[in-house]
């Protein structure tokens, strides 16, 4: 199974269209119960509808919601309608019960205007 593929979103705008949150998932008892990663650290959600970036005279095509799991708290100003950059985004294959998609995964969130440095 392929797992965290580094994946360059440069080519996508990304706007917010759910501001990010502590990620949830419904426990054993029907509770919800907030998600870490493998060494206890809080997840955070965020939803952005992505659409390609198109030069002059380009069709751009449908859009997409996706939502991306972030290792850490994005603070603030990233609320909805913000055009965003994901910082280090990964995305992975799954498969459960007969059901298959994508996961993106990243270490935070940047205003679209701001230079990420490269990851080391």
């Amino acid at each position: 199974m392929l797992r965290n593929i580094p994946v360059n979103m440069q080519g996508y705008k990304l706007m917010v269209t759910e501001a990010p949150q502590e990620k949830t998932r419904e426990g054993e008892n029907g509770k919800s119960e907030f998600v870490t990663d493998r060494e206890g650290v809080q997840q955070f959600v965020v939803s952005l509808f992505a659409k390609r970036r198109v030069q002059p005279g380009e069709f751009a095509g449908k859009g997409e919601e996706i939502k991306v799991t972030l290792t850490a708290d994005p603070g603030e100003g990233f609320e909805e309608g913000v055009y965003v950059q994901l910082v280090d985004a990964t995305v992975s294959h799954w498969e459960n019960n007969g059901r298959s998609g994508l996961s993106f995964k990243a270490n935070g969130l940047a205003p679209a205007n701001v230079q990420i440095p490269a990851a080391a």
